[in-house]
């Protein structure tokens, strides 16, 4: 049986409003400008040696109707004025010949930088945890902020995608964030 192993990955995000939720998340996932494929939500494993490219890059690797691999991050909200997020961080191996992680994330009232930082931090300790390391982000960052050292042979970088959306009275407001797969 042949593995399915994505050699690529992009973040892209987006947001959308509209009097039905379903039609709101559908303008989101078109901001985020993958509405045309068929989209499956996997765990949050990064392969090993997965190339991460620009949107535009994977987009053009895509076609309409593909059956397409991500990890999405999900906020909705009716709320007028309410301040939603989605989030995705993620957690890449320097030398990559280990596998890295994904975290997704929704806040409310998080800024986008911080929604952002809690899901890189979140990807770094999950990753670390998987791996049997007691893991404190705080302790661990480098000062760069986006590098941790999970262990004395370890160390990754960490970046996200967040979409923050303000919600409007009577009217769903969609936010996605999403890493997605290409095989």
């Amino acid at each position: 049986m042949n593995a399915i192993l994505p050699a690529k990955i992009f973040l892209t995000k987006g947001s959308g409003q509209h009097k039905e939720k379903l039609v709101s998340f559908e303008k989101a996932l078109r901001e985020a400008g993958i509405s045309p494929f068929n989209l499956v939500r996997v765990s949050s494993i990064l392969p090993p040696g997965c190339e991460l490219v620009p949107r535009e890059k994977g987009l053009k690797l895509l076609s309409p109707g593909q059956v397409v691999f991500l990890v999405m991050s999900e906020n909705a909200t009716n709320e007028g004025q309410r301040l939603i997020s989605a989030s995705i961080g993620m957690a890449v191996p320097k030398g990559r010949k280990s596998y890295g992680y994904l975290a997704e994330h929704e806040g409310f009232g998080q800024a986008q930088k911080d929604a952002g930082r809690y899901t890189e931090d979140l990807a770094a300790e999950m990753l670390a945890t998987k791996l049997g390391r007691k893991f404190d982000p705080r302790k661990a960052v480098g000062k760069n902020g986006t590098t941790y050292r999970i262990s004395s042979t370890l160390s990754v970088t960490t970046k996200s995608t967040t979409q923050i959306a303000r919600g409007k009275q009577g009217v769903w407001t969609t936010a996605i964030a999403a890493a997605v797969f290409v095989t």
